[in-house]
């Protein structure tokens, strides 16, 4: 009983409630037949997703040569995994530019959807296949569709997992967000620019905590540009990378937060005006 009045405590936070008895005897009842519904924009938005990767695993199977299979259908677990990829499809991703890259994009928005380790080497190969133009867009592209497909899946039915793995992580960032209601562009900005949560957490507990979809996906989009920048870059020079933990050593990171506070700044100095 505890836990159903926290969850109940914290859908319902900021919003107008009635806090007579009967309400709050109903709420229990009402909380157990409730059922996550998705807007329609949201819907139309996820069934755009769920398009892509059907198309783009189709494309996969109809375009691809039946003896590349091996090479093409595997997901890169290292660097070396991506360097033996770029070797294997750089040929094949110049002779069928469009089924690679609705290909590329299935696969990497089912690994983010599905919380699937590894999309940092996915976006090393397009670096190293495609340049840091086109494959950082790219990377943006199918990175935002991919946060957002997680996003859509962790409003239906993502409560009970997020709740069971990051409790504590989950209690702070709710906090953080009622504090922030009114920049809260400002804060995910910052967020997705710097890496004080992992993008998995953000993607699966932000519809938890009632952000909004259309500010989820434009600090998604609009944040994940710098980092997407380096990954991308990285991997035009991939016979140079040793290991991942080069991408973001203490220069970048530095480099990550005063971009990222950039986007705060709003907030700070609305707060010191209030304060005076």
């Amino acid at each position: 009983m505890l836990f159903a009045r926290r969850d109940i405590e914290a859908a319902g936070a900021g919003a107008g409630q009635d806090d007579s008895p009967a309400a709050k005897r109903s709420k229990p009842e009402a909380a157990a037949g409730a059922r996550p519904t998705l807007t329609r924009t949201e819907a139309l938005a996820a069934a755009a997703v769920l398009a892509l990767f059907v198309a783009g695993i189709f494309c996969i199977f109809l375009a691809a040569p039946r003896r590349e299979f091996g090479q093409i259908l595997r997901l890169p677990r290292s660097l070396a995994d991506v360097r033996v990829l770029k070797d294997n499809l750089a040929v094949y991703a110049r002779d069928h530019q469009a089924n690679f890259v609705l290909g590329y994009c299935s696969i990497y928005i089912f690994m983010q959807t599905f919380m699937i380790p590894g999309t940092i080497f996915m976006s090393l190969l397009a670096g190293a296949l495609f340049g840091v133009v086109k494959g950082g867009i790219l990377v943006v592209f199918t990175a935002t569709a991919g946060a957002s497909s997680c996003y859509f899946l962790s409003k239906l039915i993502g409560r009970p997992l997020v709740s069971w793995l990051w409790p504590e992580r989950l209690r702070y960032f709710q906090s953080e967000i009622a504090k922030r209601k009114e920049k809260l562009l400002n804060y995910m900005l910052f967020l997705r620019i710097t890496p004080t949560l992992p993008n998995t957490f953000i993607n699966m507990a932000s519809p938890i905590v009632d952000i909004p979809f259309h500010i989820f996906f434009a600090a998604t989009l609009i944040g994940l540009i710098p980092a997407s920048y380096i990954t991308v870059k990285a991997g035009r020079a991939l016979g140079d990378l040793k290991s991942v933990r080069e991408l973001y050593d203490f220069k970048t990171l530095v480099v990550l937060f005063l971009i990222g506070s950039v986007a705060v700044v709003p907030t700070i100095l609305k707060r010191k005006r209030t304060y005076e």
